[in-house]
């Protein structure tokens, strides 16, 4: 029985493999041959695709870097003409009124760097070898204080004491280095009861450094109202 069922089994191997081979066999050439064709046909399409995909690619890219190139000329041009708007909106120019003009013992000018600079008179302000605010400068810095708080509220404003070039003989003063430093922060402190801020105010001491023609006017306190 054993045998029987063995060859059996042979013989429907040997059987299965003929069919199959016989199949084979059966297929024309011609169909063979297009399917070959086709098979080509859509390899060369498969690439075409790719390389029409890869050209695309390659132009969205440039697109998208030459949009970032004019974006980024478009917002340095815009940052330039802020820059200049603020530099304009900073600096008052000699021509044009500053509001400080009429205050006893103060006179304008613009500095090196375009800033505007209010000088107001030594002999206005204190007395001789003295650091307490005179009446009178009281009354001009009270108008000084109101135009920095109505049109320079924004900028950045430093205090800068001058002396004359005497040396110290009578007063308490060690040099006139210190007696500018002492009358800077006077008007500093006063300009601040006024209501001008204390984060955007600061003074400096130049003694008699940057002197002027006479004694009187290189005795002097500079208002030096500077970009924001």
């Amino acid at each position: 029985m054993t045998t029987r069922k063995t060859t059996a089994v042979l013989l429907g191997v040997l059987c299965a493999g003929a069919l199959i081979a016989g199949g084979c066999k059966n297929v024309k050439k011609a169909d063979y041959d297009a399917a070959i064709v086709e098979n080509t046909k859509l390899r060369e399409r498969i690439a075409t695709l790719q390389g029409k995909v890869r050209d695309s690619n390659e132009q969205v890219d440039a697109a998208q870097r030459a949009k970032d190139d004019a974006l980024a000329q478009q917002r340095s041009q815009y940052q330039s003409q802020l820059d200049a708007a603020r530099q304009a909106q900073a600096i008052t120019p000699i021509n044009q009124t500053s509001g400080f003009e009429g205050i006893p013992g103060v006179q304008t000018s613009v500095g090196g760097g375009g800033e505007l600079v209010v000088a107001v008179e030594g002999d206005v302000l204190f007395d001789s070898g003295k650091v307490a605010l005179k009446s009178t400068a009281r009354k001009s810095l009270d108008r000084v204080a109101g135009v920095i708080n109505s049109r320079y509220r924004g900028q950045q404003i430093r205090i800068e004491g001058y002396t004359d070039s005497d040396p110290i003989r009578k007063s308490k003063w060690r040099s006139n280095e210190h007696l500018s430093a002492e009358r800077a922060l006077a008007v500093e402190t006063y300009l601040v009861k006024k209501g001008v801020k204390n984060d955007r105010v600061y003074s400096a001491a130049f003694g008699p450094a940057n002197s002027k023609s006479t004694k009187k006017d290189s005795r002097r306190v500079e208002i030096v109202i500077l970009g924001s």
